[in-house]
């Protein structure tokens, strides 16, 4: 009887799936795509420790995968990769390979070439025409020696030079700002050189590899030369038909403000493949018209960083390891058996090496850049890449390269671009950047003599230095996160200048022919020397092509922000001068960041808000009174706190909120009823009382030294009351720092009793009159310090729960042994915040707590 229908047994009725069947290959493609993923991946871990971009570990994996390697393996490739199926397999990688060169040209900023044409143009172009013409050079030999290689077509020496010579002079955007992101060059004059030069070589790059493509395709000069006027009205079409009806659709559906919808997303699709299969049908490679169609979308509202983050995850997981494993597929390290050929490799990745880096670093050094600079951006040019794999592929396909010479070159790329990150370290490692920076401020001579030094002022007398504390604390630098932002606000409002109580009127334009806007009476002279706070907005960098986008077009995403525009508001509302950044890095390096902005800055001090969630993210879950089990007990983010305070060489504090600037307290989810929401909604009444309180237990370290001038910072505005307490006794340590003793005492910083003494009775004495009515300072004897403080905490505190909130102010006194700790304990509460600090939070003392550390703790 004859089988109407396959089994669907499957493995049950004894069937191997790992064996190839054309009529339903899905079951070899899953076990190939499997294999190549994890491969990969596993691959990549240890390469990303050394900061290499992950197509290194997916051509890797695919050489491994090869003839070269596990291929070797009697059966292996006719089991996994029978000759058959790779035609599937190269179907997939190439629908991925169009979008990802689509990503590519949403990648491609023309608005930053436009900005620095000048000296984009001149790298650019200094950084193609030597290895352009050294490789044309090398490809004469290459063209002779290899040209009888089994699978090559006939081609004219000239479209082989032609090919060689853009294979050379390519760079790999793509790669190039990832790794600028990753060691914080993109906001450099380095940074934007590279970037700039590598649009303008992207672009030029790929208008000759079409014509190369073109070239080759074609069967006769006049038929290349009608493929080229075609491709050149397409362009135009593009730019001057297409784009302006996209962008006029975009502002139509509002995805040009709000982001793409689903069915613009889908009708950008279907442009990029009817550009691809328009320009593969005239003889151009279909990849030439997904980059075109990248080039021609909008980067206005982030509408292409949006687009980017809808399509990259499947691009970049799935279909762009299958395509560049295919080239490790293809690459056969066996070939490379002779001499002659080993010579070949060495003058391939010397030329490769030599001419990009000299072409862009004269090039660079002739726009008045230092030689190290220049270097420097000469090193990153030369950065092959992803791109240039793209290109030898196409050559392989189009049987430009044989088998032999798309390994020497595939060496190339990977040795070029695996060298690309450690050169530019040791030739611009952060030290060096550092002095660079403080020199083109005119901080320092080049040797490093500081020009604003100020004279030493020892030997002034004890009244003097008690006036500098109201001389502290002008330059604050802001962790700016989502949820703290209230409590923010708040907080620096205290330190900002008064506002007036008296109304300036206006007298309208129309009346006694007075000019708008002004003023009847005299306007109160503004504060001096306004509280300079800069806010930086750190956000996360990943692997995503959209988080690197999103770190070259920081000043753009910046102006979106809604956490920048609120800081920006709330500036000019409150007498502050206030600017702000957004920065790009990997979570591990938000503390180093922080240190190096402080010092970038001269910031006085550094204030971190701890985070209402319990880590790095900024969605709110957890409450302050959940003590360690709850937002506390995160040991990430302890780390991360006890590394930023080893990182800041200023004074650095940690705010902890709970109720400042009278938050309303989280409510928990009601349950689902009939009565209808807005009977159960109910207004904020305004807040009657501003006043704050603070409790400030001193003990006497150099934290606390510190803590207590800030207090007192505080205290000048009318709306601060403080009690000010001196816990002492002959329990507490002098010698060593952050170490409880078992009588719940604790030791402070190297400051003898006499001398933390004597700074406490300075300050006192040294009190305003205007604030003696609402300062208290205080002497406590005890024996348990900790304890003492915790209790006269909850007497203090908490006490008008109407008022604008509460707050403790500690010294984290923990300096000096943080220091020799283990990394293990760097996660706990008390090596992040110090031994006073958990106490209170664990007695659940109902204020909000400021943790100071002194500065000058890191060298």
């Amino acid at each position: 009887m004859a089988v109407r229908a396959p089994g669907q047994g499957g493995v049950l009725q004894g069937s191997n799936p790992s064996t190839y069947n054309p009529s339903n290959p899905i079951y070899v493609f899953i076990i190939q795509a499997g294999i190549i993923l994890i491969f990969t991946r596993l691959l990549h871990f240890p390469l990303s420790k050394i900061k290499q971009p992950r197509v290194i570990a997916e051509v890797i994996g695919g050489i491994l995968l090869g003839p070269s390697v596990l291929g070797r393996a009697p059966g292996f490739t006719n089991a996994i990769f029978p000759t058959a199926s790779m035609a599937t397999l190269n179907t997939a990688a190439n629908v991925g390979l169009i979008l990802f060169l689509f990503l590519v040209g949403l990648e491609v900023d023309l608005r930053l070439l436009v900005k620095n044409w000048r000296i984009a143009l001149s790298v650019g172009a200094a950084g193609m025409a030597l290895p352009f013409g050294l490789g044309c050079a090398i490809a004469y030999g290459i063209y002779y020696q290899f040209r009888d290689d089994k699978g090559l077509v006939p081609i004219s020496l000239g479209t082989y030079v032609l090919f060689i010579g853009v294979a050379m002079a390519i760079t790999a955007f793509p790669v190039l700002c990832r790794i600028l992101t990753e060691l914080k060059l993109l906001q450099t004059q380095v940074g934007i050189v590279v970037l700039s030069a590598g649009v303008a070589n992207d672009v030029v790059g790929w208008i000759l590899l079409a014509l190369c493509v073109a070239l080759v395709n074609a069967g006769s000069g006049i038929t290349a030369l009608y493929v080229l006027l075609t491709c050149v009205a397409y362009v135009l079409f593009l730019i001057y038909a297409v784009r302006p009806a996209f962008v006029w659709l975009l502002r139509r559906t509002g995805s040009l403000r709000d982001g793409p919808t689903q069915s613009v997303v889908a009708l950008t699709v279907l442009m990029v493949f009817a550009s691809a299969f328009f320009t593969g049908i005239i003889g151009v490679h279909p990849i030439f018209g997904a980059f075109l169609m990248g080039l021609v979308c909008p980067h206005e509202g982030g509408f292409a960083i949006r687009l980017t983050e809808k399509l990259e995850d499947l691009v970049a997981v799935f279909f762009l390891p299958l395509y560049f494993a295919l080239s490790g597929l293809s690459t056969n390290l066996g070939l490379l058996n002779d001499g002659i050929t080993w010579a070949y490799v060495v003058g391939v990745i010397a030329v490769a090496f030599i001419a990009k880096i000299v072409g862009g670093t004269l090039a660079a050094r002739a726009n008045k850049l230092l030689w190290r600079e220049s270097f420097t951006i000469g090193v990153l040019m030369s950065c092959k890449g992803l791109i240039e794999l793209i290109v030898l592929n196409i050559g392989l396909q189009a049987k430009i390269l044989s088998q032999r010479t798309f390994t020497i070159f595939v060496v190339m790329a990977l040795v070029t671009t695996f060298a690309t990150t450690p050169l530019t370290l040791a030739l611009f490692p952060p030290w060096y950047q550092a002095k660079l920076a403080a020199w083109k401020r005119g901080d320092i001579e080049w040797d490093q003599i500081r020009i604003d030094s100020e004279d030493s002022t020892d030997g002034a007398d004890d009244s003097a230095a008690s006036k500098q504390q109201w001389m502290e604390y002008r330059k604050i630098l802001v962790c700016l996160r989502l949820e703290s932002l209230p409590s923010i606000f708040t907080f620096v409002a205290l330190l900002g200048g008064e506002k007036s109580d008296t109304a300036v009127a206006k007298v309208h334009p129309s009346q006694d022919g007075k000019r708008a806007g002004t003023e009847t009476g005299t306007r109160p002279s503004a504060t001096q020397q306004p509280l300079e706070v800069h806010g930086l907005r750190m956000l996360e960098l990943t692997e995503r092509l959209s988080s690197v986008m999103k770190g070259s077009e920081a000043d753009d995403v910046s102006r979106r922000d809604p956490v920048v525009n609120a800081f920006h508001t709330f500036g000019q509302l409150n007498n502050v001068a206030v600017s702000v950044e957004v920065q790009f890095a990997p979570e591990a390096q938000y503390a180093a960041m922080l240190g190096e902005r402080a010092s970038d800055y001269t910031s006085d001090m550094v204030l971190l808000p701890w985070s209402e969630s319990g880590s790095l993210s900024e969605i709110a879950t957890a409450t302050f009174g959940e003590g360690t089990q709850g937002i506390f007990s995160n040991t990430s983010y302890n780390s991360f706190v006890y590394d930023f305070f080893q990182s800041v060489s200023c004074a650095a504090a940690v705010f902890i909120n709970n109720g400042f600037g009278a938050i309303p307290p989280r409510e928990k989810p009601r349950s689902m009823s009939i009565v209808s929401r807005s009977s159960q909604l109910h207004a904020t009444a305004p807040l009657r009382d501003l006043s704050h309180h603070i409790f400030f237990p001193y003990v006497g370290s150099v934290d606390d030294q510190a803590a207590l001038r800030f207090v007192l910072k505080l205290a000048k505005n009318p709306n601060v009351t403080a009690t000010i307490v001196h816990v002492k006794g002959p329990s507490i340590e002098t010698t060593v720092a952050g170490t409880p003793k078992s009588n719940g005492t604790i030791a402070t910083s190297v400051v003898s009793e006499s001398d933390s003494g004597t700074f406490f009775r300075m300050m006192a004495d040294s009190l305003p009159r205007d604030m003696q009515s609402r300062v208290v300072f205080d002497t406590v004897d005890t024996t348990n310090a900790t304890h003492d403080s915790v209790e006269r905490a909850k007497a203090e505190v908490g006490l008008s729960p109407q008022n604008a909130g509460d707050l403790v102010v500690l010294g984290r006194s923990q300096g000096e042994t943080s220091q020799n700790s283990l990394d293990a304990s760097k996660g706990e509460m008390d090596q992040s915040l110090g031994w006073m600090a958990k106490a209170m939070i664990n007695s659940n003392v109902q204020a909000s707590l400021l943790v100071i550390q002194a500065g000058g703790k890191v060298s």
